[in-house]
Order: C-alpha cells, then sequence, then structure tokens
C-alpha cells in the first residue's frame, strides 16, 4: 500500500520561477544521427571538394604512420647488429617520414577548417535569413536569448565537427584496420592477446556513450538558459537599478550560471572517465605484451626484441585512434545537441508565406487603400483582439484609430503590414490581399512612426536613410529640415554623421522620435502609419512638429494611432475601437453629435480646458474610457 507523502515541497527559487517564464527548451527524443548529417549536408555539399581533398591527404597520413613502427624495428635490430650504416639509413627514413606527415596533417587539417567555416558560415546565415520570416507572434513568446544561442553557441557546437577533426574518424578507422592487419602479420598469438583488451574498451566506451548525449543536450539547454537571462537583465538595466536590485540580481544569475557550471562539470567527468580508461589499459596491454615476451625469449618461437619493440608501437598506434574516436565521440555529441536545436527552430512553422516576387505588379492607382473584411484576430487562441472588424480606407485619406489600451488600434497597424497573419476574413492593400505580395513590396508601400523608436548603431544618417544601403546625405537632411529638426541634430559632433550607439542610448526619447519622423519622410512611401507618434514628445515639440506632420500626410493615405487626440484634429474620419470592435466611425463633429463613446472621450479628456477657456495644450493625455482587455 503506498503511503502518502506529507513532506513539505521546496519552494522554487526566485531565479527557478524567472526560468520557466524563458520557455524551457522542449523536451528533445532520441536523436538519429544520420539524419541529422543529412539535414547538415546541403551546407556542407557547395565545399565538398575540399573535404574530399582532406580525406585523400588524410589517407596518405595513415598509410604513412603504418610504417613507422616497421622503420622503428629495423633501427633496433640495426642498433643491436651494430650495423651503423643500416642504422643511418633507418634514421634519415625515419626523419623524413615525420616531415612527410607533419606536411601533409597541416594541409588535411587546414583544408578541413576551410570547408567547416564557410559551411557553417552557410548554416548560420540560414538561421538568420529563417529568423526574418518568423510570425511576430514567435519571438513574442520565445527569448531572445534562446535564439541567439541558436544561431551563435549551437552553430559553434557543429562547426566543432571540423574544428576537432571529427571528420577524421574516417582516417581513425582506416588506421585501425591498417594496424590490426599489420599486428596480425607480424605475430597472431601477441595480436589476440592484445585485442583481449577491447571488451574493456567497449564497456567504457558504451556507458560514456549513453550518458554524454544527455549530458550535451544539458549544456545546450543551460547555456540557452544563461542567454536568456543575460539578455533580460541587461536589457532591463535601468529598472535593476533604479529599483536597487544589483544584489538580487546577481543571486540570481549565480543559481542560473551554477547550474550551467553543473551540466559542463558533468560533461568534463564522463571524457575524463573515458580518457583516462582508454589510457589504463593501453598501458596494462603494453605490459602484458612485454611480460608475454619475457617468458617466450628462448624456444622455437621466441619472441624478437625488435618485434616486441615494433609491436608495442603499434599497440600504442592501435590505442592512439580508439582514444580520438572517443574524444571525438563527444565532439560529435555536442554537435548533434547542436543540431537537435538548430533544426527544431528551422522546423518552426510559424514561418509567412511569401508570394512570387514577379506577381506583385504597381497597383497604387486603386482607389481603395486599406481594407479589412471581417477579420478577426488573436495573439492567443483564448484571448481575441479583434472581433469581426471591417474598415475602408481611401486613397489619399487620413483615418485616425482611437480607444482604450488594448481595444486593437496597433494590431490593426501590425496586420496591414503583415507582421501577423489573420485568423479570419481578409486584408488589402491597394485592393490586393496582403498574403499574394512578396512581403518586401507590400511593405514598400508604408512608413512607419512608431510609439518605441529603435535606433540601430551606427549614424543619424545610416539610421535615417536605413531603407537604403548606401543613404541619400541630401534626402536625409531635406527630411530633418522639414520637420525642424536640422538645426539640433547638426549641433552634434560630426552632424549627421554623428555616431548613433546601441538602440540610441545617446539620443532621448524625444530625439529618437524626431529621427523616426525623418525616417518616414525619407521612405517617402505612399502610406503612413503614426503610432502613438508623439508619445515621446514635449508640448513645446509636437507644436512644431504639427506643420511637419501635415506635410507627412499630405498626399498620402494615413493612419494615425492615437490617445492624444489633439494629434488627430486633421484627419478626415475617426474609427473608435472598443473591445476589439469597431464601435463608431465619422468624423469629429459627427461623433461628438452621436454623443457616444467618443463624445464621452472628448468631454472626458478636454473638460477642463473648456471650463477653463484656455487652449488645448497638446501634451494633455486622455482618458481610457474602457478596461483594458486581457
Amino acid at each position: 500500500m503506498s503511503s502518502v507523502n506529507t513532506t513539505a515541497k521546496k519552494k522554487p527559487s526566485t531565479a527557478e520561477t524567472k526560468l520557466k517564464a524563458f520557455h524551457e527548451e522542449e523536451t528533445l527524443g532520441k536523436a538519429v544521427d544520420g539524419k541529422l548529417l543529412r539535414r547538415l549536408w546541403p551546407f556542407v555539399r557547395p565545399h565538398s571538394r575540399f573535404i574530399v581533398m582532406s580525406l585523400s591527404v588524410l589517407v596518405l597520413v595513415t598509410a604513412a604512420n603504418l610504417v613507422r613502427p616497421i622503420l622503428m624495428g629495423d633501427v633496433v635490430k640495426s642498433a643491436t647488429s651494430a650495423n651503423s650504416g643500416r642504422l643511418f639509413l633507418d634514421g634519415l627514413a625515419l626523419s623524413g617520414i615525420v616531415v612527410v606527415v607533419q606536411l601533409l596533417t597541416f594541409v588535411q587539417m587546414y583544408t578541413m577548417q576551410i570547408a567547416g567555416a564557410r559551411s557553417m558560415a552557410d548554416l548560420r546565415e540560414h538561421v538568420f535569413s529563417f529568423l526574418q520570416r518568423l510570425e511576430l507572434r514567435y519571438f513574442d513568446r520565445t527569448p531572445v536569448g534562446r535564439l541567439v544561442t541558436r544561431a551563435t553557441n549551437d552553430v559553434d557546437a557543429v562547426s566543432e565537427l571540423f574544428a576537432s577533426g571529427v571528420l577524421n574518424a574516417l582516417g581513425d578507422l582506416f588506421s585501425l584496420v591498417g594496424i590490426v592487419v599489420m599486428m596480425l602479420l607480424l605475430d597472431v598469438r601477441l595480436s589476440f592477446f592484445a585485442f583481449c583488451c577491447l571488451p574493456v574498451v567497449g564497456l567504457v566506451v558504451n556507458y560514456v556513450r549513453k550518458r554524454s548525449r544527455a549530458a550535451y543536450r544539458d549544456i545546450r539547454t543551460k547555456t540557452a538558459r544563461l542567454n536568456a537571462f543575460l539578455n533580460e537583465q541587461v536589457s532591463g538595466i535601468a529598472v535593476v537599478q533604479a529599483y536597487a536590485r544589483e544584489d538580487d540580481a546577481s543571486r540570481e544569475f549565480d543559481e542560473v550560471n551554477d547550474q550551467y557550471r553543473a551540466a559542463n562539470k558533468t560533461a568534463i567527468y564522463y571524457e575524463a572517465v573515458l580518457d583516462a580508461a582508454i589510457e589504463m589499459v593501453s598501458t596494462v596491454c603494453v605490459a602484458g605484451i612485454l611480460y608475454w615476451g619475457g617468458l617466450n625469449h628462448v624456444g622455437d618461437h621466441a619472441v624478437s626484441f625488435p618485434l616486441i619493440v615494433t609491436f608495442t608501437q603499434y599497440i600504442r598506434q592501435f590505442f592512439e585512434p580508439v582514444s580520438l574516436l572517443a574524444q571525438r565521440y563527444t565532439v560529435l555529441q555536442a554537435a548533434m545537441s547542436g543540431s537537435e536545436r538548430i533544426f527544431q527552430l528551422l522546423d518552426e512553422k510559424e514561418v509567412l508565406a511569401d508570394a512570387d516576387a514577379a506577381t506583385n505588379g504597381d497597383l497604387r492607382d486603386v482607389e481603395e487603400a486599406i481594407a479589412l473584411d471581417h477579420v478577426s484576430f488573436a495573439y492567443k487562441p483564448t484571448a481575441p483582439v479583434l472581433k469581426d472588424v471591417s474598415l475602408t480606407v481611401k486613397r489619399g485619406e487620413k483615418i485616425a484609430l482611437v480607444g482604450a489600451t488594448g481595444a486593437g488600434k496597433t494590431t490593426v497597424a501590425s496586420l496591414v503590414l503583415r507582421l501577423y497573419d489573420i485568423s479570419e476574413g481578409q486584408v488589402r492593400v491597394f485592393g490586393k490581399d496582403v498574403r499574394e505580395y512578396e512581403r518586401g513590396a507590400l511593405r514598400e508601400n508604408f512608413s512607419v512612426v512608431p510609439q518605441d523608436v529603435f535606433l540601430f548603431a551606427g549614424t543619424v544618417l545610416s539610421n535615417i536613410g536605413m531603407t537604403d544601403q548606401t543613404p541619400d546625405r541630401d534626402k536625409a537632411i531635406a527630411a530633418l529640415e522639414k520637420i525642424g529638426a536640422l538645426e539640433m541634430f547638426m549641433k552634434r559632433p560630426g552632424g549627421i554623421e554623428a555616431r548613433v550607439d546601441e538602440r540610441g542610448a545617446n539620443f532621448s526619447a524625444g530625439e529618437k522620435q524626431l529621427l523616426a519622423f525623418a525616417r518616414a519622410l525619407y521612405r517617402d512611401a505612399p502610406i503612413v502609419i503614426l503610432d502613438e507618434a508623439t508619445a515621446s514628445i514635449d508640448s513645446d515639440t509636437e507644436a512644431k512638429l504639427q506643420a511637419a506632420l501635415q506635410a507627412v500626410m499630405e498626399g498620402r493615405t494615413a493612419i494615425v494611432i492615437a490617445h492624444r487626440l489633439s494629434t488627430i484634429r486633421a484627419v478626415d474620419r475617426v474609427a473608435v475601437f472598443h473591445k476589439g470592435r469597431v464601435a463608431e466611425s465619422g468624423t469629429h463633429d459627427d461623433l461628438l453629435a452621436h454623443n457616444g463613446i467618443y463624445a464621452r472621450l472628448y468631454r472626458l479628456q478636454f473638460a477642463h480646458e473648456k471650463a477653463k477657456g484656455t487652449p488645448l495644450a497638446p501634451s494633455v493625455r486622455p482618458v481610457e474610457i474602457a478596461p483594458k482587455s486581457a
């Protein structure tokens, strides 16, 4: 009868709790090494000529090494018989073989490394390109550190197949066969005595093989966790310092780091067991051969001293490839674990299908610029964001999307840009379903000014003209001048070539927003999306930008997503979102007369200014008129 365990469970640590938020690595089944190698082959095939060259040279190196024990035995025979002439020739031949082997080994390893470096560069590029095609919902649930691990640590683990000469295992096998043949030709009795040691080696190798794969999988998992934790803590360093959590963060990191260290310690243990066991068995085997030779130094079957020397050299050479095979096996385990993770990513299904670029055509003369036709969408199946939304924007029309946080306004912009695929309905741009566009061609129709501006490390010019490989300096200056920010940026050291640190750390929030406006003007696309575009701009700066905003929208279709009603006064129409639906639509005056959600929002936001009889302050924030949706 089973008993009930009433022992209190250990409360998980803060770091362990956080790690669950990083999405634990999926449990992988037993990998089929041949299958993984076949999947790696397309990246290796273009550079296979280097591998063929390397393996061809490897055969020559192996053959040359098989001759060395024979020469060593002949050297001993010449020395014991005082044949100085033959001893000189044997020494010269032995030196020549050593030099040739070293030169050939250099060629063999160099060509193998070239093949590996080029193949892994192709694999890394493929992984990065694949990440570019994934739907944003994948990144919503996947820690950045885990993805960085795929493109760096895991690819590096696979590259060790070449860097550590794992493919030389073919040469090791060839060497083993050659050594066995030579040993049998020299003395069958001594050969079988030596082969009696092989079962012990086999048992050790089998023991390590079963456990090392799990150990290297664990290392890959812990590496991904460590990278994810570091990425989160570094990205949020301002919050960590503001709340004085440095010590707590350090303790949490220690826990994650200890787990990583423990995983590596386990792998090192099994590798050490294998090396020590093989070295011990080989030494015992040599000692046994010497003992056997001592017992059989007289009689018809006497074992000569030169034969003993030759045979012990072959035994040393015999266990050398065995040891190398064992070492390369551990590297192979790490590489296979890395391959599993890489192909697990590449098997991800959330990839946006891309239409043929040749079918795009120019549809910008179509009257309908944007249309949502009975669109439903959810980031998570249980929490729909848009519910049967229909909305049409004509070419040249300016429309504002307003509503409470979580009502679905920004989601509309994401669907129009096809950052996500819809669940139901259809989204059209210039009369054509967005899924029928090649993604690059679709997004060329849009200039986007987001609320959270992302700047890339480089210069002001490269960030404004990021859509061009070689940004147009005059065009960028014109864009800055149009928004009234040219003087501000030209005052910086270097002017328009001023350095931009990672994520624009050396720029204020307002300066980043201004650069986003200049970037949109530089793109000069027919459709402009302004997503809380002035959220980071102070009142004075926003007032200066109003004319520039009008210029940006002039002659273009514009979608303005805003809480601040001061940014949407000049639009042609307002669409009010409420709980994932378009609750109201019409002009500013019509919606006020309707006395619905928009009118209530307007009264709440501007009642104070009207009562005081003062002009509208552009920086006034709206009041949310509906609870935030889940």
